[in-house]
């Protein structure tokens, strides 16, 4: 438990890219894989891979939750719309994704904040380096890992596999 009381993802909600609320708790159950996307930063090609794993894994329980942010190089500028269009134009995106969020900083969204608690990075780090970092989520909600943004969502499949047979 945090110090805010908060015990799983499934405490947090978030806006979806049509502006939409969305709780958190309607994820219950599934394995989760949580990234912070930009639309131009070195790592967008991954976008590619995490709609390929949604695609292997969706229909046993398993979801990818992008949150575009802004925050590293300046690499995710548009809006909604623009997000939107770009991530399904290029890439085929039929994951949920959601507004642009901060996170790090004091405006980071709460979401972000647990994850980094709950997943400190290399060294204990909390503070998220940059675009693609990835956070694997159990069936509980409880965070299981933390991903560098140099690993491919294809290189996480046996772990991805492992939580949707518990």
């Amino acid at each position: 438990m945090t110090t805010d009381g908060t015990t799983s993802i499934y405490d947090f909600s978030a806006t979806s890219l049509g502006g939409e609320q969305a709780d958190l708790a309607a994820t219950k159950g599934k394995v989760l894989l949580i990234v912070n996307t930009a639309s131009q930063c070195g790592f967008t090609p991954q976008y590619q891979g995490l709609e390929e794993v949604y695609e292997k894994y969706r229909d046993r329980g398993f979801e990818v939750l992008a949150f575009p942010c802004n925050q590293f190089g300046g690499q995710e500028p548009g809006g909604s719309d623009d997000i939107a269009q770009f991530c399904e134009k290029n890439f085929g995106v039929t994951f949920p994704m959601f507004e642009k969020v901060d996170v790090n900083g004091d405006g980071a969204h709460p979401l972000f904040q647990y994850l980094k608690s709950a997943a400190p990075g290399l060294l204990g780090t909390k503070d998220i380096k940059w675009n693609f970092t990835k956070f694997l989520v159990g069936r509980d909600g409880r965070v299981v890992d933390r991903y560098a943004p140099t690993t491919r969502p294809d290189a996480m499949k046996k772990d991805i596999e492992k939580l949707l047979k518990a």
